[in-house]
């Protein structure tokens, strides 16, 4: 059920409190980790709520809803929205007229579609798959720099930089660290391309202390999802 009120209040409070507790027993500021609220199939209504509580940056893993949330949101101002969901090809140009940053830059079909030189700039992260499953979102780690000089080479995209979910069957540290060792191969293709996207609700403590920079937080703050509509 969707969190309210008061409710979404206290979690959000208390999910906020632990990310500045992680964050600064990794001998970092908690200003250095940027939380976004994932509102997958909650209601407008819910955005609307995160915003008068503070929150900024808000995420969705589906087009079509990410779509009509952000047109149904454009009045408030400054809200920015993140897609961190894997994106076809044939919606990225639709994509880029309500996104601030794509979490999941995979291929050069998904690069190539969103680089459009139309006088704004989105932020791309490149998702990278820690896993051996191919079924797996992310490019592997042996292809990551192509396709890091392709994003560099793409009008309309600013690099910011790698993105992963951690693997279901492997202790995280070891995964996240591994995604900060591929995060210092990207800036050494681009040295301002220094976020890392990585933590959900479960695993957050644990990407921070491996320098996650970006959080991807739903049912944490949100509450359990309704059925999709």
């Amino acid at each position: 059920m969707t969190a309210t009120g008061a409710e979404l209040e206290d979690r959000l409070g208390g999910i906020l409190s632990r990310i500045a507790d992680a964050a600064r027993s990794a001998g970092r500021a908690p200003e250095s980790v940027t939380t976004i609220v994932v509102t997958k199939f909650h209601p407008e209504s819910l955005v609307r709520e995160l915003y008068s509580l503070g929150i900024r940056d808000v995420g969705e893993n589906r087009h079509q809803e990410a779509q009509a949330k952000a047109a149904s949101t454009s009045d408030l101002d400054g809200l920015r929205w993140h897609f961190v969901g894997q994106l076809q090809s044939k919606k990225a140009r639709q994509a880029r007229a309500y996104v601030e940053a794509v979490h999941s830059l995979d291929r050069d079909s998904v690069v190539d579609a969103l680089g459009v030189d139309d006088g704004r700039v989105v932020d791309g992260f490149v998702q990278i798959n820690l896993t051996d499953d191919p079924g797996r979102g992310g490019v592997r780690p042996d292809a990551l720099e192509p396709l890091v000089e392709r994003v560099l080479a793409a009008p309309g995209l600013a690099l910011r930089g790698v993105m992963a979910v951690a693997p279901l069957d492997e202790d995280l540290r070891p995964a996240f660290a591994r995604l900060r060792e591929l995060s210092d191969v990207v800036r050494s293709l681009d040295p301002a391309a220094d976020a890392v996207s990585a933590g959900m609700s479960h695993d957050f403590a644990e990407a921070i202390a491996e320098g996650a920079t970006h959080l991807r937080i739903g049912t944490a703050i949100t509450g359990n999802r309704p059925d999709a509509g």
